[in-house]
């Protein structure tokens, strides 16, 4: 084996490294930053130990990091992410009197939540809130779903009426 360090000796793999990567995935800019992870891992090996095949060894590592980024992307949910546009995201300046009115919409909101009665509140933020069936809290209560529905027709009619009389 080479005296040279590990990473000098894997450098013509480089170019095979790049089209391995860029065949994986979508844009060619990740690709250079997967390679350069490999490279940044060959040279942080804490091991004096000789690799014996080395394009194995690089290409091993290769796979690795491929992983260890579809863990990440999967963990962050990535493929949910949204570029950010400009037009559609809107570049305003911050409008103060629109803060301070959308404060004041959420204060109303939560006024008129705190309003209903309890077992109609909590029926309600179970529904809206939390995304429950009628079922789903009708058994949570120990009641029946036409009373869950009463309940929220109750609820919205009331948060219907004082926003109505907010505006």
């Amino acid at each position: 084996m080479s005296d040279r360090p590990l990473a000098v000796q894997a450098g013509p793999l480089r170019d095979g490294l790049t089209r391995y990567f860029r065949n994986r995935v979508p844009d060619p800019h990740e690709a250079d930053d997967l390679v350069q992870e490999v490279f940044a891992r060959i040279v942080a090996r804490d091991s004096e130990e000789p690799v014996g095949h080395l394009g194995g060894y690089v290409f091993a590592i290769a796979a690795n990091v491929l992983a260890d980024r579809a863990r990440r992307r999967f963990a962050r949910r990535a493929e949910a992410h949204v570029e950010f546009n400009p037009d559609s995201h809107g570049d305003e300046d911050v409008d103060p009197h629109r803060i301070l009115a959308a404060k004041e919409d959420l204060r109303g909101a939560i006024e008129a939540l705190l309003a209903l009665p309890l077992r109609t509140r909590r029926i309600f933020i179970l529904r809206r809130l939390e995304g429950r069936t009628s079922r789903e809290v009708a058994e949570q209560l120990g009641i029946s779903v036409s009373a869950v529905e009463k309940h929220m027709v109750r609820a919205v009619q009331h948060l219907s009426v004082v926003r109505k009389g907010r505006k």
